[in-house]
Parts: C-alpha cells; structure tokens; sequence
C-alpha cells in the first residue's frame, strides 16, 4: 500500500531530531570558516517569521543569525533555513486554505511574504509567486522594484525587524 504523502503542517512540524549542532570540517570550511554550525529545526524558523510585525521584513539571512547566536554557534545552515522558511510558507498556505474551506475562518499564520531571500529579493517559490507576493508587500507599504527577471523590496534594509529566536 503507498504512503500517504504528508501536509505542510506535517513537514513543519517534524523535527528530525532537530535542532543538531556540529563542528565546521572539511569542505564546509571553505564556505563558513571555522567553528561551530547549527541546522535548526522547522518550527524554530517558522517561529522567527511569525514575529515579523505587519510594514517589517526579514531576510533568511537574520534568521540564520539569530538561529547561531540561540545556539551558540558561528553559523546556522542556509540550505536547511532556506528550505524550512520554504515549508513554513506553504504549511501557512495550507492552513488558511484548509481554514476557509471548512468555514472556521483565517488562522494567524505565517506572513511568509515578510521573509526575503538574502539582499531583499522575493522568493518565487512561496505560495502565489512573485505575483501574490507584490501584492501582499505593496499592501503594507513595500515598493517591488524589478531587476532583470528578479524582484527585490527597495530600501528592505531599513524595513528589517530586530528579532532574536
């Protein structure tokens, strides 16, 4: 019998064991130096993205370093933040749209479009595209500037929350 696919909810919500701290070695020290690293778990970065006041923004890059400093650590991995932040969008998604289907009415979720990539930019991977998340941005007051085929918030710098996990 095949394995019913999980949810959103269910990937954010299944730690993995995680969080894990670790000793930088090998090929990881080209990148990251030298030190100590973290691989945060799911909810520890959907918790950081829930804290984004309605006009603030975050980038995956402050919650990488609020995530090192939690732990003590040099660095949090970005590929594991990256990917959570991407889990945390959709598990949002998935919860206001279960929401209004079954007329319980809007959950507070996640305002995953407050959470840009690395130097602003839009991630095209979070429910609804570019498209959806201009939208939500230009309402609370963002202005989306085009560069080439990628979208950035101008000025998001002086926008970005203080948070720390």
């Amino acid at each position: 019998m095949a394995q019913r696919k999980k949810s959103w909810r269910e990937k954010l919500a299944d730690s993995k064991d995680l969080p894990k701290t670790g000793r930088i070695t090998g090929k990881m020290s080209k990148r990251w130096g030298t030190g100590n690293f973290v691989i945060p778990a799911p909810l520890e970065v959907d918790a950081l993205m829930k804290r984004v006041p309605k006009g603030m923004l975050i980038t995956t890059a402050e919650i990488r370093a609020a995530l090192a400093k939690k732990h003590g650590v040099n660095v949090c991995c970005p590929i594991t933040a990256g990917i959570f932040a991407w889990i945390a969008a959709h598990a949002a998604e998935e919860a206001v749209t279960d929401a209004t289907a079954n007329a319980r009415g809007k959950p507070k979720t996640t305002p995953y479009w407050r959470t840009l990539k690395t130097g602003g930019e839009l991630n095209p991977k979070y429910p609804g595209g570019i498209a959806r998340l201009r939208k939500q941005l230009a309402a609370e007051g963002h202005r989306v500037v085009a560069k080439g085929k990628r979208f950035f918030v101008a000025d998001y710098q002086t926008r970005l929350a203080k948070i720390s996990a």
